[in-house]
């Protein structure tokens, strides 16, 4: 059977939690258990935002997850999902998990109608880079910013 891509439930987040923060620590970020937790269960729920969606061995042990936003893209005046994460555990890498992710992700995509996939990756990020361009996607020319809205000093 090898690995089966569901949607990520609320039975699913304490083994899901490691994976979150293994793709924070990735990207050199650190945030607290809770409010990973928070994000996760509202991803579990249908609601309009997105969903996850998590990949998980035979024996139950969860080695991959993805995050699937909705949103839209006035140039073509239709719905597109963005891939906001996609991660796989160390140990795991190399083996189509993440290839199988990708797919759910499109799959979960074209079944809410959206003609598009999007996702970004760090520029040092080769290995998901090579992954990527094996699809067959476009590489964007498009620059990505990011204001923070924080206070300094306040979290």
């Amino acid at each position: 059977m090898g690995t089966v891509i569901t949607r990520s439930t609320s039975d699913d987040l304490p083994a899901l939690l490691p994976l979150l923060h293994g793709y924070s620590s990735f990207y050199g970020a650190a945030p607290q258990d809770d409010a990973l937790l928070a994000m996760a269960r509202a991803f579990c729920e249908d609601g309009p935002d997105g969903l996850q969606l998590v990949a998980r061995e035979e024996s139950g042990r969860l080695v991959g997850f993805a995050t699937l936003l909705w949103s839209w893209d006035t140039t073509s005046a239709s719905r597109i999902a963005v891939m906001e994460d996609l991660f796989v555990a160390d140990g795991t890498r190399g083996q189509g998990v993440g290839r199988l992710l990708l797919e759910a992700c499109a799959e979960r995509a074209r079944e809410r109608g959206c003609p598009a996939l999007s996702w970004m990756t760090a520029p040092g990020n080769t290995r998901a880079q090579r992954l990527y361009d094996a699809t067959g996607a476009e590489r964007s020319s498009w620059l990505t910013y990011r204001l923070s809205l924080r206070e300094p000093g306040k979290d």
